[in-house]
């Protein structure tokens, strides 16, 4: 049996923030109102591409393994936000970290789009077709808010997060996963105004984001709870297996309510909401590298993890840890300077949005 370990795991977490205070100068809001109904008192703002926060967090992840690009297979970018649509984000990152030939590809799931692609990573291990991969996920949500629309402007930051799979004899990596989509209600949560849809040429204004924040949190709920559950009981766990629960940072209030369902204690579930607010498919990939730099995830962890996003896509996946929860090596690749505030970066993207309309 070939197994898809995760050896290397890394994070890029963009050093500009707006909090929910400097929110309010630009939209019609309160800190009260934000961190009430969603958790979230802040979100990080980028002032470098998707692709380049991809690039950040997969060479941390590389040196965390202690893996060159030169000897990685595949390269797959989770996000709903590519720097370029075509060539696709994932080859441009493939060549920054040097994975001279990999196969390199997009794949978009939304907020379930890293435990979508580590479940497509894995199953190439498995098969025996690839040896190495790096799966990262990577999203600058704040590049394509429509500041006007005040239930969903404040609800997305930027950031990315990848690991590094590795062909393993040892029974770890992703050992059980559930994934689908519900597409019958698809159209509570999506943007209207992209892709070849449209009735005519005209030129891109703000997004037009449909948001159903009451409809989403029903179906999100359930959605992740039952597929929590057919994982687990398709790996035979136990809920007191659980060592780590790492959800979807979509809204406080959901996590509140899968961690209720599920009957774990609140030492075992990774919150950084408050923090980043939701940056879709990167949430998953940041709360575990911060869940192992914090000492949550021991060596042969059980970790479980789930999340519900546009389409409307859900996962749910059953991780288990390896023994080494310690870097090998670290990167000194990251941010180039920012001489901008989260503020004012927000500010340029409000302005450009009313110059676009």
């Amino acid at each position: 049996m070939i197994y898809a370990k995760i050896t290397g795991w890394g994070k890029a977490v963009p050093p500009a923030s707006i909090s929910n205070d400097e929110m309010s100068t630009i939209v019609d809001t309160t800190d009260e109102w934000i961190t009430t109904r969603t958790g979230i008192r802040a979100r990080r703002v980028s002032h470098v591409s998707t692709a380049e926060l991809a690039t950040i967090a997969s060479k941390q992840a590389l040196a965390c393994a202690d893996v060159s690009g030169e000897d990685i297979d595949l390269v797959l970018l989770a996000t709903c936000t590519p720097s370029t649509m075509v060539a696709n984000t994932a080859s441009l990152v493939q060549k920054n970290i040097g994975a001279t030939g990999a196969a390199a590809c997009d794949t978009n799931a939304a907020c379930s789009g890293f435990l979508y692609a580590l479940q497509n990573a894995t199953a190439q291990i498995q098969s025996g077709m690839i040896k190495k991969a790096v799966v990262v996920a990577a999203e600058r949500m704040t590049w394509y808010i429509n500041w006007a629309k005040r239930d969903s402007a404040v609800l997305f930051g930027d950031g990315a997060g990848a690991v590094v799979l590795e062909a393993s004899s040892e029974p770890s990596g992703l050992l059980g996963t559930k994934t689908g989509c519900d597409t019958e209600d698809r159209d509570i949560l999506h943007i209207a105004n992209y892709g070849t849809d449209l009735n005519k040429y005209e030129a891109v204004g703000p997004s037009d984001l449909l948001f159903e924040g009451r409809e989403i949190f029903k179906r999100a709920v359930t959605g992740m709870s039952l597929a929590c559950d057919d994982v687990m009981d398709k790996a035979k766990l136990n809920l007191d297996d659980i060592d780590a629960l790492i959800p979807h940072q979509a809204n406080l209030r959901i996590i509140q309510a899968i961690q209720k369902k599920l009957d774990i204690e609140d030492e075992k579930v990774i919150v950084n909401i408050d923090k980043y607010g939701n940056t879709s498919a990167a949430t998953i990939a940041i709360a575990l590298c911060e869940a192992v730099e914090q000492g949550m995830i021991k060596p042969h962890a059980n970790i479980m993890s789930a999340a519900f996003g546009a389409g409307l896509t859900w996962a749910a996946s059953y991780i288990k840890w390896g023994e080494r929860i310690t870097p090998l090596a670290t990167s000194d690749y990251t941010f180039t300077p920012c001489e901008q505030s989260g503020l004012e970066l927000v500010q340029d993207a409000v302005t450009a949005c009313k110059n676009n309309t």
